[in-house]
């Protein structure tokens, strides 16, 4: 458990411990300093357990573990270890070309001004489907938008990737994929993405498990 979950934990068990004493003695708040108190308690406590709490679970929003706690996303999660390269997210995760324990948020997040917003009402549209809607398949689960390659060359648009033999075998294709004209997940290039209707055939990596 880390310190500021174990810090709120602590502050909740104090206010609550405060708003029982005030309860069982409401005479306390005759005098001045009582009434300070019990607006402390009553008030400021609980409004910065409600802030530390939302921050916190933002933050946990972002993890890999987060992710994949919905049963529906359990296939995504089995095929980031499929061992085969080809399979784009595994090659990443395994390769720790992505932090691994924030995996899901650093690929899927959109990269423009405002996409880490995005990606957060996204996340709570998910948690609402999951408890108070109907779950599609798994294999139904597709993004909200066309994947950008903006997303890719925030970590590949590097000098490997510029120099690479098959990026500049033709000589309009890195323009074109920095253009958005060409998807860096078209067929012949990376499109083995998650492919979880296939984990059935697959091979699973135990190197981490």
């Amino acid at each position: 458990m880390h310190f500021p979950t174990i810090l709120l934990i602590a502050l909740i068990i104090l206010t609550a411990l405060l708003i029982a004493v005030f309860i069982a003695r409401p005479a306390m708040t005759a005098t001045r300093a009582g009434k300070i108190l019990a607006f402390v308690a009553l008030f400021l406590l609980p409004l910065l357990c409600m802030a530390m709490g939302f921050t916190s679970e933002l933050e946990r929003s972002k993890t890999t573990s987060f992710c994949l706690s919905c049963h529906i996303m359990e296939s995504h999660g089995r095929s980031l270890y499929v061992d085969e390269p080809g399979f784009l997210a595994a090659a990443h995760f395994q390769n720790h070309r992505v932090p691994a324990d924030e995996a899901c948020y650093t690929c899927h997040t959109n990269y423009a001004m405002f996409g880490g917003f995005r990606a957060k009402m996204h996340g709570l549209k998910h948690v609402y489907v999951q408890y108070l809607g109907k779950p599609p398949a798994p294999e139904a689960i597709k993004l909200y938008d066309s994947y950008n390659n903006r997303e890719c060359l925030h970590c590949h648009e590097a000098r490997s990737f510029e120099e690479g033999a098959v990026h500049t075998a033709d000589p309009g294709l890195l323009a074109a994929v920095k253009a958005n004209k060409m998807s860096c997940l078209s067929s012949g290039c990376h499109q083995v993405v998650h492919n979880v209707g296939e984990l059935g055939k697959a091979k699973f990596w135990k190197g981490a498990q």
